[in-house]
C-alpha cells in the first residue's frame, strides 16, 4: 500500500493559524496598551530621577549635620601689621661684613651671597648696610636686615584661584554645596586674603586641604624681596614697600581647625639659606589674629611688632627657642 503523503503549509497558512488562535479583543487591545504604556514609562523615569536623588539627601542629611569650615567667631585682626626692619650693629675692630652676618645674623653663606666675583651683588650690600664693606671701621654702625625673611599672618579668604583649570567631575547623585565641598589646590592657587580691615595680600598656597571661601587662614609665607637687577637671589626686603596686594608664597598652612602637615617647608621655596643657616627669620605681630597662633613664648602686648630667629629642629620643623 502506497505511503499517504501529507503536504506541507505554506508560511502564510502558518500565520492566518497563529491569527485565529489569539482572541480579536487582544488584537484590538494591544494599540491601546502601547498608547498607554509609553507615557507611563516617561513618567516613572522623571519621577524616579527626582525622587531617588530626594531620598539620598533625606538619609545623608540624616545621618549627620556638616560641620561648617568656618569658625565663628572670626579672630580679631591685629591693629598693627608686620614691617621689615634693621637691626643695628657697631663695628668693632678686625670685623667684615661676612664675618658679621654670619655671626650676628645667622648668614652661614653671607661670603657666597655676596661675593666680589658679580660686584653688583657687594654694592647692594653696601646700599643695605650703609655703608662700604671694604672700608670698615671700628665705630660704624650697620643695619643689619634680616635675610630671606619670613612673616606670619591671619586672615579671612576672600577669594580662591586654581593655578591650574578645574577638571570637570561627574554630576554627584547627592546635591552638595561647592562651599562644602571646598575647592581642590593639591596642585596651587592663589588666595586673596585680608589681614587687615582694608589690607589685602595674595597667598600662594599648595595644599591637600579643601579651600573655602569665608575661612580663616594660618599662615607663615616669604616676605617679598626688592627686586635687584642682575641679583635674582638678592635675600633682603624692602622696608618701603606696602603689605597690601602683595604677593606670597606659603610654607606653613592651617586652614580653619586643620594643619596641613604635607604642605611645603619654608626650606623648599628657593632662594634661602635655612639649611645652611639652621633656621630663618621671621616678622611678625602679637596678638590672637596673628602670632599668638604658633604659641611661641613671647610676653608682649597684642600689636608689639616682633622679629624672632627660628630654629630648625631634630624633626626640620622651624621653632622658637627664648633667649
Amino acid at each position: 500500500m502506497a505511503g499517504r503523503v501529507t503536504p506541507r503549509s505554506t508560511p502564510a497558512e502558518n500565520l492566518r493559524i497563529v491569527l485565529r488562535a489569539i482572541p480579536w479583543r487582544l488584537l484590538l487591545l494591544l494599540p491601546v496598551l502601547l498608547v498607554l504604556a509609553f507615557p507611563a514609562f516617561l513618567f516613572g523615569t522623571s519621577t524616579g530621577q527626582r525622587l531617588l536623588p530626594a531620598l539620598t539627601n533625606y538619609f545623608y542629611n540624616l545621618s549627620g549635620p556638616v560641620a561648617s569650615p568656618v569658625p565663628t567667631p572670626y579672630p580679631q585682626f591685629p591693629t598693627n601689621l608686620p614691617q621689615p626692619g634693621s637691626i643695628h650693629y657697631t663695628v668693632q675692630e678686625g670685623d667684615s661684613c661676612d664675618e658679621i652676618l654670619t655671626v650676628q645674623m645667622h648668614m652661614a653663606d653671607a661670603g657666597q651671597v655676596f661675593t666680589d666675583v658679580n660686584p653688583n651683588t657687594v654694592k647692594a650690600l653696601d646700599n643695605q648696610v650703609g655703608q662700604n664693606c671694604h672700608a670698615l671701621q671700628p665705630g660704624i654702625v650697620l643695619a643689619l636686615a634680616p635675610h630671606y625673611p619670613l612673616v606670619a599672618l591671619g586672615g579671612v579668604v576672600l577669594k580662591v584661584d586654581p593655578t591650574s583649570p578645574l577638571q570637570p567631575l561627574p554630576t554627584p547623585l547627592i546635591n552638595v554645596a561647592q562651599q562644602q565641598l571646598g575647592i581642590d589646590c593639591s596642585n596651587g592657587c592663589n588666595l586673596t586674603v585680608r589681614i587687615a580691615p582694608q589690607v589685602q595680600v595674595q597667598l600662594i598656597v599648595q595644599t591637600t586641604l579643601p579651600v573655602h571661601t569665608g575661612s580663616w587662614i594660618w599662615a607663615q609665607a616669604m616676605f617679598p624681596r626688592k627686586p635687584i637687577q642682575g641679583f635674582d637671589n638678592y635675600p633682603y626686603a624692602d622696608p618701603t614697600a606696602s603689605l597690601n596686594g602683595a604677593s606670597m608664597r606659603v610654607c606653613d598652612l592651617q586652614l580653619d581647625g586643620t594643619h596641613d602637615d604635607n604642605s611645603l617647608s619654608c626650606s623648599q621655596l628657593l632662594p634661602n639659606t635655612i639649611i645652611d643657616d639652621g633656621g630663618a627669620w621671621l616678622f611678625g605681630v602679637t596678638g590672637p589674629g596673628s602670632l599668638d597662633h604658633w604659641r611661641y613664648p613671647l610676653h608682649m602686648a597684642d600689636g608689639t611688632r616682633v622679629l624672632l630667629w627660628l630654629s630648625i629642629d631634630n624633626n626640620g620643623n622651624l621653632v622658637y627657642r627664648k633667649g
